[in-house]
């Protein structure tokens, strides 16, 4: 079969097709003849050699497919541990489900990695409600817009922010009620002037370190914030003051963080490599969520930190 395989020369990325052997499903695993790839993040991360893949999995690029089983020709899509820029992948039977009836197959390829990230994060772990009012960050990136929408399907309020004015219409056109520029806007202000104080009840943060002070400032006693990536950095210490007091001066209060456990992203569950942030451990007032690159626990999806009201 063909794969794709791509090197960085010159900062530039230089794409060729390659041939390999056709991948032999193990056992609980099933093949898929692909159709459409997604391309994440973590690819071209795996192409510079700092994201590999977990032991024992493919080489080859690629974490979510839609195509049509082998056996039975039915459409599916997958979320995959690599090899997914190829003619045929072999996918744990576990993490493949059926394609949507409404969608192409090319359009449903980009389903497994952005929409399933979104979904865990913001209703499992966010643990989002209806009428609850979300910001989300990177809010024109795939995990955002993905977000954003399912936040609006639960019912939700939503805020979201981009570093880029042209993309300001991506995120309104998904639903956004709020998109702010924060090239130019302090996303905390805006909100406040928008919606008043304490307004957000969970925050999807791929930001980090830049961002973090901010969602405390916009967050609801008892409100969470789900870091999915450190992308401005992954330390960054935090002197959080009670609900009432931190705009009074009043004592300084702790936040509480946690690690996420019982969910598993790349097939960490069946060979123990996870590609998600690890949690601080032990949760006080620092925060610190390791780089995606890094390997963390394979039960740790995101951290999560939980404002703490005063007794």
């Amino acid at each position: 079969m063909h794969y794709l395989r791509v090197v960085e020369e010159q900062g530039r990325y230089v794409a060729s097709l390659s041939e390999a052997g056709l991948p032999t499903p193990a056992r609980g695993e099933v093949l898929i003849r692909v159709t459409a790839s997604g391309v994440n993040r973590a690819d071209l991360s795996q192409i510079a050699g700092r994201y590999p893949p977990p032991p024992g999995e493919s080489e080859i690029l690629g974490l979510e497919v839609s195509g049509t089983l082998d056996e039975t020709g039915e459409p599916v899509c997958a979320l995959l541990a690599g090899g997914g820029h190829a003619e045929c992948v072999a996918a744990p039977a576990g993490q493949v489900f059926p394609a949507p009836a409404g969608l192409d197959l090319v359009t449903a390829a980009g389903i497994p990695e952005t929409f399933l990230t979104a979904f865990v994060n913001l209703i499992v772990e966010g643990g989002l409600q209806r009428e609850a009012t979300v910001l989300v960050h990177a809010g024109a990136s795939g995990v955002g817009l993905a977000a954003i929408q399912i936040a609006k399907l639960s019912g939700a309020r939503v805020v979201a922010t981009t570093r880029s004015a042209d993309k300001l219409k991506a995120i309104e056109a998904a639903g956004g009620d709020l998109a702010i520029d924060t090239a130019h806007r302090d996303f905390v202000a805006e909100i406040e002037k928008c919606w008043g104080r304490d307004a957000v009840d969970v925050v999807l943060d791929p930001v980090g370190a830049s961002t973090v002070a901010g969602d405390l400032q916009v967050l609801k006693t008892a409100g969470r914030i789900v870091i999915l990536s450190t992308m401005s950095g992954s330390d960054r210490r935090l002197d959080a003051p009670g609900p009432e007091s931190r705009r009074k001066g009043g004592d300084r209060q702790p936040v509480q963080g946690r690690d996420s456990a019982g969910v598993h992203e790349r097939g960490a569950a069946r060979r123990g490599g996870c590609r998600v942030p690890g949690c601080p451990g032990g949760g006080c007032v620092s925060a610190h969520a390791r780089e995606p690159q890094c390997r963390q626990d394979p039960d740790r999806l995101a951290t999560r930190l939980m404002y703490l009201s005063p007794p």
